[in-house]
């Protein structure tokens, strides 16, 4: 089967050249491009045909592609024919840089020639090159007509160029499909689970579908996904894998995979993503692109740069990046996507597949079937994704930039006239609410209004934001155009799965358009690939995530057994204790007895978890006062990277003294964290950790109850366990580790909990008071000896 390559792709990459500028020509939707494309087609001759699809097949290195496109517009007579290209834009057609218009004409040029070769009878073609402005609404129009030959020539060239990297890009996966042949699984032998794990990740890609797996800790998810992906893309059945992640931590976990493999002999080309605002040089900092010396002349030094990195580099991380990137001074973010493009595993944050607003759109603009999503800890997902499509804007900072504004010299009448305009929506948002005797409404009704004074706002930005230096001033009114703008991008989703909320707090006025249900827009993502393996030790119950993660018609279930010994975990359910908010306080002094007596009876480091900093400092406080022998540490609620390090570094092996950490549930310290051995020896779980009564998770309920009656479930209960499990996973990480888990809510005894409980819980026991809870543990750790 021949290879396509999209004719923009093709013109894009060759054509280039010149200084990155990364000011948005347009603020539009992509949907309100397609309804200026089609109302402007409609306007056209009764000869003319919308949409027309145009391709060839063109052998390149000793290898059939298929060339094709949809050319927007053609109108053929007997002896004539017209080809229409339509691009919209904000900015002035007198405005656009020459690299721009020769990507435009360079698109149609090619349009040209595939229709002339279809078509031998004609001698030229005229083509035309109609640019809307959309602030504007005005229309510019270009035609020339163009020879049979120069379009031969034009398209030679262009394919004489592209072949050097078609043969590079193949030279890569000839290589790399001959080191996956006889690639064997980088360890001496499968752990349990692990084998049937990849068997079926390797099954799912050849069935091109979707798996949801379960695989508890220690089943080494990791490699059991990546190995048999990369012998399959071995195989040619897929030639891109994407590994999707939460954390950066679990990205290194990924190129530490990749690194194993390349000891044994494999060779092919890895690339971490870095976020923008991470990877980028600290002099590029309030800098303009016109003055940037890594974005002036981008192009023109880029495909050296490609050249040099690709023949010298396999595992492409963050720091191998910024080294090709400051030796050929081109920017690193967008040297690091433009050598994407020749890598076979990309592993990136979920945003770069599901966010709406920052996708990789040179991967996910349609479909490819070569394409291939490993998504890690994909429970992350839920909450990750309903931030993606949900949107908040308030008029909180109008004043103060309408005073900034004013106090500069010149040039911000206009700006002040816009920004009041907003307000002025705000404050009529505001009357009609306070006419309902409300200060907090929740309605379905879209919020029309408000959206398009946001649009003109940032329509108005677009343009002024071009010609303003750095300045406090513009970072400023940059972060409010910025909000207006995607207040304006997630409105074009709006559908039955969204509400508004308006809150009313003394002066400010805030508008909330939250996603209650995503399930529709990750199911439309990962149709871009030819399927993805959705994974996660803690996916209970399965049809719950399934249905969340938009995988209910499209997606196996798989469920894994722990493949660490039973008996190396005591699970201990307490009774005798309630944590609902209203029993707390009456509880307290049980629960500081009854961590009190799991800390005292071995020596070692213990993670105490609470749904909450209030409760976790009450407990702690309680539990200092009346213990103040036994050394403590905390989570605080702001600890950055350093600080982290410094807490888990206190949890050592073989310590002299027992250490508690009180930590918070569902927070840094309840996933991702590895305290191997006696690092840690037990962790307790105060309440079945349901997230805080809210206006928005009640929204999740009542639509829940709406769509299948399981409200209750999906916005609080299966949230909380997923909290509950996941700490309570920071036990028992290899075969060795031994230590006991303390879940102090009785009702985790209900059956609606004992239901959750994975199948390597099935031991757990109930204990009805602290004595009992003494005798238990102390039986468990005899048992040890």
């Amino acid at each position: 089967m021949a290879t396509r390559i999209g004719i923009r792709q093709l013109v894009e990459f060759v054509l280039r050249s010149g200084n990155l500028d990364e000011s948005k020509d347009s603020q539009n939707t992509a949907l309100m491009g397609a309804q200026i494309h089609r109302r402007l087609q409609k306007e056209r001759s009764a000869d003319y045909e919308s949409e027309v699809y145009l391709k060839k097949v063109v052998p390149m290195n000793d290898e059939d592609y298929v060339i094709s496109g949809r050319a927007d517009g053609i109108e053929m007579t007997d002896d004539s024919a017209l080809i229409e290209e339509i691009k919209t834009s904000d900015q002035k057609y007198e405005d656009l840089s020459d690299n721009t218009l020769e990507l435009y004409w360079g698109q149609v040029q090619v349009y040209g020639y595939l229709l002339l070769d279809e078509h031998p009878e004609l001698d030229e073609v005229t083509l035309q090159l109609t640019y809307f402005q959309v602030n504007e609404n005005k229309t510019t129009t270009d035609q020339e007509v163009f020879k049979r030959e120069d379009l031969n020539e034009f398209f030679q060239k262009l394919i004489d160029e592209y072949e050097y990297w078609l043969k590079l890009r193949s030279d890569m996966r000839k290589t790399r499909n001959e080191s996956i042949t006889d690639l064997p699984f980088p360890f001496p032998e499968f752990r349990t689970g692990q084998h049937e794990m990849a068997a079926a990740v390797y099954k799912t890609i050849c069935l091109k579908t979707r798996l949801f797996v379960e695989a508890p800790t220690g089943t080494g998810k990791t490699i059991s996904t990546l190995f048999p992906a990369i012998k399959a893309m071995g195989e040619d059945k897929i030639q891109r894998l994407f590994y999707l992640t939460a954390k950066q931590s679990t990205r290194h976990v990924a190129e530490e995979a990749i690194d194993l493999m390349s000891n044994d002999g494999l060779k092919l080309k890895s690339i971490t993503l870095t976020a923008k605002e991470q990877i980028r040089f600290p002099e590029e900092k309030d800098v303009l692109p016109d003055k940037n010396p890594f974005m002036i002349g981008y192009y023109d030094r880029l495909k050296p740069a490609l050249k040099d990195i690709l023949q010298h580099e396999t595992s492409i991380t963050r720091s191998v990046i910024e080294y090709y990137a400051r030796k050929h001074t081109i920017d690193p973010f967008e040297f690091s996507l433009d050598t994407s493009l020749f890598c076979d595993v990309i592993i990136c944050d979920y945003n770069y597949l599901f966010d709406p607003l920052v996708f990789l759109q040179r991967f996910f603009t349609e479909k490819d079937p070569d394409n291939f999503f490993l998504i890690d800890e994909v429970h992350n997902l839920v909450s990750r994704s309903r931030d993606m499509y949900s949107v908040e804007v308030s008029n909180e900072r109008i004043p103060s930039l309408l005073k900034e504004a004013a106090a500069q010299k010149k040039g911000t009448k206009k700006l002040q006239n816009q920004l009041e305009k907003v307000q002025k929506t705000f404050d009529d948002i505001r009357a009609t609410v306070e006419i309902l005797k409300k200060d907090d409404l929740v309605t379905a009704d879209v919020p029309v209004n408000l959206m398009k004074t946001m649009n003109k706002f940032a329509e108005f930005m677009t343009d002024w934001m071009k010609e303003k230096e750095p300045s406090d001033f513009l970072d400023h009114m940059r972060d409010f155009f910025f909000d207006c703008f995607t207040f304006v991008k997630i409105f074009g989703f709006y559908d039955d799965t969204y509400k508004t909320r308006i809150v009313i707090d003394g002066d400010k006025v805030s508008v909330k358009q939250i996603c209650l249900d995503t399930s529709y827009f990750l199911d439309q993502s990962m149709k871009l690939g030819s399927g993805a393996i959705l994974f996660s030790a803690t996916l209970s119950p399965m049809d719950y995530y399934q249905n969340v993660l938009g995988g209910v018609e499209n997606s196996l279930p798989y469920q894994l057994p722990s493949p660490f010994p039973a008996q190396n975990q005591d699970i201990l359910v307490t009774q005798y204790i309630s944590t609902t908010y209203y029993q707390r306080a009456a509880n307290q002094p049980k629960i500081v007895d009854s961590l009190y007596t799991m800390a005292s009876k071995k020596k070692g480091n213990y993670l105490f978890f609470f749904p909450s900093y209030g409760y976790l400092r009450q407990i702690k406080d309680a539990f200092e006062q009346n213990h103040p022998d036994v050394k403590t540490v905390e989570q605080s609620s702001a600890m950055d990277a350093k600080a982290r390090t410094e807490f888990l570094d206190q949890f050592i092996e073989d310590p002299d003294e027992t250490l508690v950490g009180f930590c918070v549930l569902g927070g840094i310290f309840s996933e991702g964290i590895d305290l191997r051995g006696d690092r840690l020896i037990g962790v307790a779980i105060v309440s079945v950790g349901l997230p805080g009564l809210s206006p928005e998770n009640n929204l999740i309920r009542d639509y829940y109850d709406g769509e299948n009656g399981q409200g209750f479930a999906y916005a609080y209960q299966l949230p909380g366990m997923n909290n509950v499990l996941q700490a309570a996973g920071r036990l028992i990480r290899s075969s060795t580790d031994v230590g006991v888990i303390l879940l102090l809510d009785q009702r985790f005894a209900s059956q609606r909990y004992v239901n959750l409980f994975p199948p390597h819980w099935n031991g757990y026991k109930r204990v009805s008071t602290v004595q009992n809870l003494s005798n238990e543990i102390d039986n468990f750790w005899k048992g040890q000896r």
